[in-house]
């Protein structure tokens, strides 16, 4: 196996509808903002949800850690960061940075965990044949 990282950034705008009267970003929109990343990431990858459905399996989040390093303000420009870290297992964790665009201030730091389940919800504990395919075509696996 080799070591690599697939790394993926975007900007995004911070709505007005997720601030609070403070103009900080509410708690609950921090998922949300997760969640577009891994869209455009497996967009970039290859790796969407539609393949997914295709192969009959879902991916739920089994495990989200959110540090919250400063506040995300109504003003603030952020850039997420999204990367995927390699695992012999079946399952697919992404680390994430929310950085101020300005100055490059991390603003929040998080880890999403997915597993693999059948279309029964019934965890499946060995890698999709697609997802194997997937990580050979990047070279994470021989």
């Amino acid at each position: 196996m080799k070591e690599k990282e697939l790394r993926f950034s975007r900007e995004f705008e911070v709505r007005f509808s997720e601030v609070d009267i403070m103009g900080v970003v509410w708690h609950g929109a921090y998922p949300l903002y997760l969640e577009d990343a891994r869209e455009a990431w497996g967009h970039h990858f290859g790796l969407c949800y539609d393949d997914f459905l295709k192969n009959n399996v879902f991916a739920p989040i089994v495990d989200m850690d959110i540090r919250y390093h400063r506040p995300i303000l109504y003003s603030t420009k952020p850039r997420i960061d999204i990367v995927y870290r390699f695992t012999p297992s079946a399952k697919i964790i992404f680390d994430y940075e929310i950085r101020d665009t300005k100055d490059d201030t991390l603003l929040t730091s998080a880890r999403t965990i997915q597993a693999f389940t059948d279309q029964n919800y019934e965890l499946i504990l060995e890698n999709p044949e697609f997802y194997l395919r997937w990580k050979e075509k990047w070279g994470l696996i021989e």
